[in-house]
């Protein structure tokens, strides 16, 4: 896929839930058609969202123009319903007869009860779906999957400037046909995170962000252009996920999308602080 707005995936948590660390909250149904407009006719043509994510379907459901504007990828999350019924249940919020993805939004599920993943094949062999796949959050699991032979082409990963643990799998994966998605571009907004006050946690970070700082200086980009146009120019990564609390925030993502080569190379040796869940 080409370097190109095509390549941006609009992420929809902030619709449904107040989300990152940067959040300026959830954004009016208004406001949503409004990013869903500016959407479409930036060139995005995914959604990505889950019935994990507070009432984001109900609102995109009430908000999107028609049942043909975007792609849709939802996520089944753990819980007691099982997958077909949560399936349809999410169809019905979005008011859509299929869907274009479908993932496993918890890797707990499928780690305790592998036979869950039979649920989404039936999905995928009804025609209910396109794709169907896994969000994961370590390569750990990503090994469990593959060493069992589980057959899956869509998969969601974070993946960012500071973070490529992921990279040694992907030229195996897209050679199996895997369609790669990414989030965490932004590292939850950290990127933008004023340097001299991070909580103490993440002050061991502050020397990356420093050089990504330098970096942009010298190449006359900004933070997001190098961050976002690093993840859009890599060869291997089909679909870039952004999300946005409001209109001039996807017109930013949208205006940053550059031509300009990003040769920046990071060894982050505090790997731990790389996932949000240990920011706490």
């Amino acid at each position: 896929m080409p370097n190109s707005r095509n390549k941006l995936v609009l992420g929809t948590v902030q619709f449904g839930l107040q989300y990152g660390v940067n959040s300026a909250g959830r954004p009016s149904e208004d406001a949503v058609k409004g990013i869903l407009r500016e959407a479409r006719s930036g060139g995005i043509s995914l959604l990505d969202t889950s019935s994990a994510y507070g009432n984001a379907e109900e609102v995109l459901g009430r908000c999107l123009p028609d049942p043909s504007a975007f792609k849709l990828v939802s996520k089944y999350p753990k819980g007691e319903t099982p997958v077909r019924a949560c399936f349809g249940q999410s169809l019905q919020r979005l008011g859509l007869e299929r869907l274009y993805g479908y993932l496993l939004h918890h890797f707990e599920v499928f780690r305790d009860n592998p036979g869950v993943w039979d649920q989404f094949l039936a999905l995928r062999e009804a025609g209910k779906v396109q794709k169907i796949g896994f969000s994961l959050y370590e390569p750990a699991e990503l090994e469990l999957i593959l060493e069992r032979g589980v057959p899956f082409d869509l998969l969601q990963i974070p993946f960012n400037i500071l973070d490529h643990k992921f990279e040694p799998y992907m030229q195996a994966l897209h050679a199996q046909g895997v369609e790669i998605h990414v989030r965490s571009t932004f590292l939850q907004g950290l990127f933008f995170k004023d340097r001299d006050a991070l909580p103490e946690k993440l002050q061991p970070l502050r020397k990356y962000l420093v050089e990504l700082d330098e970096y942009a200086g010298e190449t006359g980009l900004s933070v997001s252009e190098v961050a976002l146009n690093a993840n859009l120019q890599h060869p291997l990564i089909d679909g870039v996920l952004i999300g946005v609390d409001n209109l001039a925030q996807l017109q930013e993502n949208l205006q940053a999308v550059k031509d300009v080569p990003i040769a920046l190379d990071f060894d982050v040796k505090e790997k731990e602080l790389l996932n949000p869940v240990n920011w706490k």
